[in-house]
């Protein structure tokens, strides 16, 4: 017979209590193992459809404005120039916007779904271009009924008789077509990753973004890799095609993880008069200057990074006309550029931990000096098919290690509650220097009879002064507690 216990409750007492679950928080947003991985799962599908866009719809785009034959200065002006335009009258407005928007699905969410169908059905307008521009030209032509009545109507004038000649050039039209799409795409797509670099930044715990970002990265060179490997080369024969289906891909996966990823509760923003029109905007338009461009550490912050995404863009922007002026055709660039992303790819998440290690600043330190070196050194030999290859994959391989090193720094040098609009400023000195950027080096290359090289000397200056940038801000970083003891100066 079992004697009872005369004293339960010391009994109990030496019962071990299960251990508490580790837990992980972000703003309101708390999580367990479970539901961080859920919450990765889904950001990764939505970057698995923002890089499916951002490695093919880019590279297609140039390929089809370079078989047009058209100058570089315009090409330069399309595929970047325009872009940072646009950026510079919506961007600031967009991230200010959501930085202050509360509703039912959060700040960030909302736009980004808006800008979702508009996205796709640009993309899907890009490759329906060459069906456009050929059925207008047709149309268009003196011979249809509908090019008769218009060539009746138009001619006998000066200007009717040059509006005539625009109409009956193929590549005139083909160009218009593009760039109607082209402007619908970069309109729907110029906030987002703002957006959603405010969306992670709300929604995962500090502590692992870096490691979250060589995630990111991996995705997208996955991605890359794919696309670049198995399908650039068949590009010049399914244009078309292509780019339908990435367009319809992309507007409903990335919708899906929109509808999928909760955001938390916010403060309440700070509390602004309420004033409309042209008042109201200029009133928004002083404080976001006030908040942004008065700080002298923030200011550096925005040169630094102007400089540093300056330098990847002139071998970037001119690297498909590069190699085919030296003969390399378009199946042997797409499976060195897969080349290209398998390196990275087998360094992401390491630099995602050293990122969290040691500061994505220093990181970037790091990288940028690396590039620069790579690139100075490309300038000098890269005149063969065999040498511009080598130096473009060191030149892939280096400039993705910056992005991957790169891609948290916002989220750990500006305002939490702001940071939409701080990165937004970051952005303007970018986009007024875009403007810029690659019409002069398309200008210089066709002035100087087509020497491309001098892509990799303009990226290695570039990097140069970001380096040297990035020291001063170094300094800056230090003085305002280092890695342990940081808080952005308000």
């Amino acid at each position: 017979m079992t004697t009872p216990d005369p004293n339960p409750a010391d009994s109990s007492a030496n019962v071990e209590k299960p251990a508490a679950r580790k837990t992980w928080s972000a703003g309101t947003r708390v999580y367990t193992l479970g539901t961080l991985v859920a919450l990765f799962a889904w950001l990764l599908i939505g970057d698995f459809a923002w890089a499916t866009r951002e490695r093919s719809v880019g590279p297609m785009a140039q390929w089809y404005l370079n078989s047009l034959q058209i100058p570089n200065l315009l090409f330069g002006l399309l595929i970047t120039s325009f872009p940072a335009a646009l950026w510079l009258v919506l961007g600031p407005i967009i991230s200010m916007k959501s930085d202050r928007h509360r509703g039912p699905r959060g700040r960030r969410i909302p736009f980004l779904l808006t800008m979702a169908p508009l996205a796709g059905l640009g993309i899907v307008g890009i490759g329906l271009t060459p069906l456009l521009a050929g059925w207008l030209h047709a149309v268009l032509a003196p011979e249809h009924a509908w090019g008769s009545g218009l060539h009746g109507a138009l001619d006998g004038t000066a200007a009717g008789a040059w509006m005539l000649e625009i109409l009956q050039n193929e590549r005139i039209v083909a160009v218009c077509c593009f760039g109607i799409f082209w402007a619908m795409y970069e309109l729907a797509t110029i906030a987002v990753p703002t957006l959603l670099g405010g969306l992670i930044n709300d929604v995962v715990p500090k502590p692992l973004l870096g490691r979250f970002y060589g995630l990111f990265r991996a995705v997208g060179l996955i991605d890359g890799m794919i696309f670049n490997f198995w399908l650039m080369g068949k590009v010049p024969t399914h244009f078309t095609l292509m780019l339908v289906i990435i367009g319809i891909t992309y507007t409903v996966a990335f919708m899906w993880m929109c509808f999928q990823v909760k955001e938390g509760d916010y403060p309440p923003p700070e509390p602004q008069p309420e004033r409309r029109g042209l008042k109201g905007w200029w009133t928004d338009l002083r404080r976001y200057v006030r908040e942004c461009f008065t700080n002298s550490y923030y200011l550096s912050v925005f040169v630094m990074w102007m400089f540093a995404s300056l330098c990847f863009q002139p071998v970037n922007v001119f690297a498909l006309p590069y190699a085919r002026s030296l003969g390399v055709d378009m199946d042997l660039y797409g499976k060195m550029l897969a080349l290209t992303f398998l390196v990275s790819l087998g360094f992401s998440y390491f630099l995602g931990w050293l990122v969290d290690k040691f500061h994505p600043l220093r990181m970037v330190m790091v990288s940028l000096a690396a590039y620069a070196a790579v690139t100075l050194t490309g300038s000098l030999y890269a005149t063969t098919a065999n040498a511009f290859l080598v130096a473009w994959v060191l030149h892939g391989v280096f400039s993705g290690c910056y992005y991957t090193c790169v891609a948290s720094l916002g989220q750990r040098l500006f305002p939490h509650h702001k940071y939409a609009q701080f990165f937004s400023a970051s952005s303007i000195f970018l986009s007024l220097a875009n403007i810029v950027l690659a019409p002069a080096i398309g200008w210089t290359i066709d002035a100087t009879g087509k020497v491309y090289r001098l892509t990799f000397l303009f990226g290695g200056g570039l990097a140069a002064l970001a380096l040297v940038c990035a020291f001063f801000v170094y300094r800056k970083f230090m003085r305002l507690g280092g890695p342990k003891d940081y808080a952005a100066p308000e």
